[in-house]
């Protein structure tokens, strides 16, 4: 065979090898996408631009929990009121010899820890129930006061109240001194509770606080709590605050320098943020013009009128090589459980064959050279 058979034969070996696929770390976008004009796809594909964002961002959210959503600051009265399930110290003073609650030489009478019942009352000698359930401490006083006069006309009522467990709210986590703190008026709120409790634990990722209400529940970030008075939520009895680390993250892939589960270090990440996060796209295998974001949207968000996605799976392409590229990615947010993804530069599998066809034709060469 003539060296130049044998050149050809080599030459072909190695594009028949590169046809059939190089060993890459990423896939080029045109092998993701290349669904995309099928008569009947699996899946939508969108560009991103300045134009669509505004339009994107009103569309149903994906991989969140659903509760970020969270009660406006309130007003209550700055005194506790009685609820049942407390206990009440009484002293009653009487300076009558003969008064039907005090023993001779005495001058008060002391019930301690009596317990508000389920219809909200306690008992008291002679004068049998009393409600008290809703009022303060000073209007429970006043009432006990005025049920004793017509057996007791010259006494005096003192009242201690000690809250129950149905006037508390418990704070799990996060803090720290977590437990049960009773509410010292109605006025009590979360940033009181906080305080209260030891202060967020500084070590936690973008802290969150989650606000549990009988069945609803309730979610904010403690950065945004601190920087809007509006959001300083008012407790109410048997409140369950919890404070946790934001667990919402998106998946890195492809030619960037990180390929990893990434957490999310505040409320909102866009797409250029994304990429950062990801330690950027690398400089010798990334293509710019094909960064995607892989999203799957509930079926309950699929809108045939267009103004949602019009199928659950929907690929989004950024292509930071223009500004409108650029400006786009800075606008557009990341959703959690996204996949975003450093697609390939093609011209990586180009120079890749060229290498491998230089050495074919090098070893030719040498092949040549020994055989002259």
């Amino acid at each position: 065979m003539s060296a130049k058979l044998r050149l050809i034969t080599l030459l072909a070996a190695v594009l028949a090898l590169a046809a059939c696929s190089l060993p890459r770390g990423a896939a080029i976008q045109s092998e993701v996408l290349n669904q995309k004009d099928a008569e009947k796809p699996t899946f939508q594909v969108i560009e991103v631009t300045r134009e669509n964002v505004p339009g994107l961002a009103t569309w149903s959210a994906s991989g969140w929990h659903g509760h970020y959503h969270w009660p406006n600051t309130s007003h209550g009265s700055s005194s506790s009121v009685i609820r049942t399930g407390d206990r009440i110290d009484i002293i009653i003073w009487d300076s009558q010899d003969n008064s039907l609650l005090t023993s001779p030489g005495e001058r008060f009478a002391e019930i301690k820890g009596v317990e508000v019942d389920s219809q909200g009352s306690i008992f008291l000698p002679y004068v049998n129930k009393v409600g008290v359930r809703g009022l303060t401490a000073t209007g429970a006083r006043a009432k006990i006061q005025e049920r004793l006069a017509p057996i007791l006309p010259s006494a005096q009522v003192q009242l201690n109240l000690q809250q129950g467990r149905d006037h508390t709210v418990d704070v799990v986590g996060g803090v720290g001194k977590p437990g049960a703190y009773p509410l010292p008026s109605r006025n009590y709120k979360v940033l009181n509770l906080l305080a209260d409790s030891g202060g967020v634990m500084p070590d936690l990722r973008n802290p969150r606080i989650r606000l549990l209400r009988g069945s609803k529940t309730y979610e904010i970030s403690v950065s945004q709590l601190l920087s809007d008075g509006s959001k300083n939520a008012l407790l109410l009895p048997r409140d369950t605050v919890v404070i946790e680390q934001d667990d919402r993250s998106f998946t890195a892939l492809g030619a960037s320098g990180i390929e990893n589960l990434i957490y999310f270090p505040k409320d909102y990440v866009t797409a250029l943020e994304a990429v950062s996060l990801m330690g950027g796209l690398s400089d010798t295998r990334a293509d710019p013009k094909g960064v995607l974001v892989l999203r799957e949207y509930p079926a309950k968000a699929i809108s045939p009128t267009g103004h949602g996605p019009r199928m659950q799976q929907v690929v989004f392409t950024l292509d930071l090589t223009t500004a409108d590229g650029l400006f786009a990615a800075r606008k557009f947010q990341i959703q959690p459980d996204d996949t975003v993804l450093a697609t390939e530069s093609p011209i990586t599998s180009a120079q890749t064959i060229f290498g491998m066809v230089g050495a074919v034709l090098g070893v030719s060469a040498q092949a040549n050279a020994i055989s002259n």
